[in-house]
């Protein structure tokens, strides 16, 4: 049965009974096409930011790290890619394996059957039998777009498709880097002019009132096409916002400061992830900027969390 800590709420819920597991052993046709990647120049990475918004997750300080060459998916790994991973391999997820996954409840169609809400976050139901290819449940399977992101994959499974893939997940420097576009020290992937709620909407994350409002400004609820909204200086689409993306790294957040030690108790062996999501917005989840961060298990999954990966150069 999956669970919450209390302390991920604000972003997504975590886990707290399935225990890690190791990605299974994946066999079978490596996949081939290499056309979706995009090479990413190397040089002087800035991780972080001076202007953080959010300073109990570790935003700050703004510094520099050497980063080497490499490629990147222009997309987060889509419905359809998922699916080829699954037929070549016989992967079975994490949100398969262990029975149910955390939903997005105004995502859940009216006459759906009562599901267990998440405590503190009550917006988020615990549904049995939803996964990847059933993104609200059984008999969900219409509403994985093979164009959308897939969703409700856990960092566990993003490694197992990154062996097939021939890939690996980005540190947060890599991440960051490549959602820079080449602009340097800039809060969102097209510059530092904020997203509004009238006539700016560069990328899909939430209008209105969260969590019970959304005027669908972007034209979007849920998730986008993966290719979607204008790509940034090195052609990746939807850096921010639509679905958080798993990184390599635990997340980590280093401060003497008792408040911010608290805040991240029982977050031991959590992995970071970049970039927010369809549900983000200024009033409550300020994620969507390049420096945010966040921290789920690695065997947690939700209707908003994705991946892309990188490729040695």
């Amino acid at each position: 049965m999956s669970g919450t800590d209390g302390k991920s709420a604000c972003c997504a819920p975590s886990r707290v009974d399935g225990g890690p597991a190791a990605p299974e052993q994946v066999t079978g046709e490596v996949e081939q096409d290499t056309s979706e990647r995009v090479a990413i120049p190397g040089g002087r990475g800035l991780i972080g930011t001076d202007r953080p918004e959010l300073p109990v997750d570790g935003e700050a300080p703004l510094r520099e790290k050497r980063v080497m060459p490499f490629e990147m998916d222009t997309t987060v790994v889509t419905n359809a890619r998922f699916r080829r991973f699954v037929q070549a391999t016989g992967y079975v997820t994490d949100a398969e394996r262990l029975g149910d996954t955390f939903v997005f409840v105004h995502l859940l169609p009216m006459d759906a059957p009562p599901s267990r809400a998440v405590e503190a976050v009550p917006w988020w139901r615990v549904i049995e039998g939803a996964c990847w290819h059933a993104p609200l449940g059984p008999g969900s399977e219409a509403a994985c777009d093979p164009d959308h992101p897939a969703v409700h994959v856990s960092w566990n499974d993003a490694q197992a498709f990154a062996k097939w893939a021939g890939g690996r997940l980005p540190s947060e420097a890599e991440w960051e880097h490549a959602a820079r576009g080449g602009l340097g020290d800039v809060r969102f992937p097209w510059g530092d002019r904020e997203p509004n709620d009238t006539d700016f909407f560069p990328c899909n994350i939430w209008q209105g009132r969260f969590p019970d409002e959304n005027l669908l400004l972007d034209g979007h609820y849920g998730t986008a096409p993966a290719r979607s909204f204008e790509p940034n200086g090195y052609g990746l689409y939807n850096m921010v916002g639509n679905v958080w993306e798993y990184t390599s790294q635990p997340f980590r957040v280093k401060s003497l400061k008792k408040a911010v030690k608290q805040a991240h108790a029982g977050k031991a062996g959590f992995k970071l992830s970049k970039g927010g999501s369809f549900l983000c917005h200024a009033s409550y989840c300020y994620r969507y900027r390049i420096a945010a961060r966040t921290g789920t298990s690695a065997d947690s999954t939700t209707s908003h969390q994705g991946f892309r990966l990188v490729y040695d150069a």
